[in-house]
């Protein structure tokens, strides 16, 4: 019998997936589980709109994270701090506060987690890093961390 799973069935398959199973197992196990259903034709209609909702977000997202990357791509971030004696800064630059000058300088949101620093900035000069948009989508960019004058 052919089913369409509801959810993760170990060694069946994944949510949403079509597959081939005994009739026994579907009748006495699967669907009085409300593991899966039937795959009668209102049943293959639901899977394949969802799969094309599915490929249409997904193209929808790399479509924005391309854009992103596009407009921030080798650009470079200004931000200022204050610093004490021999030029090292008060606490250190974090990657909240290029994610915000990002949003300020440019116009695209960016959230903190997807900002990829190699370490800490504490001290003046300029410095590269990573912003992940999407799955191997990410622009390299410079942050400039000037006097607060």
């Amino acid at each position: 019998m052919k089913v369409v799973l509801l959810q993760d069935v170990k060694s069946i398959g994944k949510k949403g997936e079509l597959k081939e199973v005994s009739d026994g197992y579907a009748r006495n196990f699967l669907l009085p589980r409300k593991l899966a259903k039937e795959a009668n034709a209102q049943a293959m209609n639901e899977l394949k709109n969802a799969e094309a909702a599915k490929e249409y977000k997904h193209k929808k997202e790399t479509q924005q994270a391309n854009d992103n990357v596009a407009a921030l791509q080798d650009k470079t971030v200004k931000i200022y701090a204050k610093a004490g004696q021999g030029g090292k800064l008060f606490g250190s630059v974090t990657a909240k506060e290029i994610a915000e000058e990002i949003g300020k300088q440019f116009g695209v949101e960016v959230d903190k987690r997807k900002v990829v620093l190699s370490d800490d900035i504490k001290a003046y000069g300029t410095f590269r890093f990573d912003v992940k948009f999407y799955n191997g989508i990410t622009a390299t960019m410079s942050v400039v961390v000037c006097e607060q004058g």
